[in-house]
């Protein structure tokens, strides 16, 4: 990897240019909630309608964490330390059966700005170095187009439409 790769102790917080990625605590579901609760910024994927539902999500993935030694990171600006995103490497045990994913959930106000593109290349050093993984999956709905574009610019190949979930399925082989 190049100098800026992220840290590869396999500890947290994981560092990258501008971002600080850690595991969640209950005092970050507020600001978790202001985006994954937060209609237009998850018109792709999985809304959680109340901060019951969300503080959920976030425990559940938590206790994935301590089974699988992997979960969605919170993600923090390095600068002001301010909550922009959730993501990264994880199993999902709300649709479980597809293996390892990486997903990215970012507050509107960080969109554009690259912070997709930093996660996913710290999740890919993770998964092939620290994690071990031979194969990672990833989700696209058909209207997001840019999250396809990054995906397959980051080695991910579509496999199949899965109509259940509106979804593509990409994965990326290590």
């Amino acid at each position: 990897m190049a100098d800026d790769a992220p840290q590869t102790a396999g500890r947290e917080p994981v560092e990258t240019d501008r971002l600080l990625l850690s595991q969640a605590r209950l005092s970050d579901v507020a600001a978790l909630f202001g985006f994954l609760g937060n209609h237009a910024a998850m018109q792709f994927t999985h809304i959680d309608e109340t901060f019951a539902d969300c503080r959920k999500r976030v425990l559940v993935h938590e206790w994935f964490r301590r089974r699988d030694g992997f979960a969605p990171w919170v993600i923090r600006k390095k600068s002001d330390r301010t909550i922009i995103g959730w993501g990264g490497v994880y199993t999902d045990p709300f649709d479980p059966g597809w293996g390892p994913e990486v997903g990215y959930y970012f507050h509107p106000d960080s969109w554009g700005q690259g912070f997709a593109t930093e996660l996913l290349e710290a999740s890919l050093h993770y998964a092939a170095h620290i994690y071990r993984l031979p194969v990672l999956t990833a989700f696209a709905h058909p209207d997001n187009a840019a999250s396809r574009r990054l995906l397959e610019k980051s080695g991910f190949e579509t496999q199949e439409f899965v109509p259940e979930m509106n979804r593509y399925c990409l994965k990326r082989r290590f």
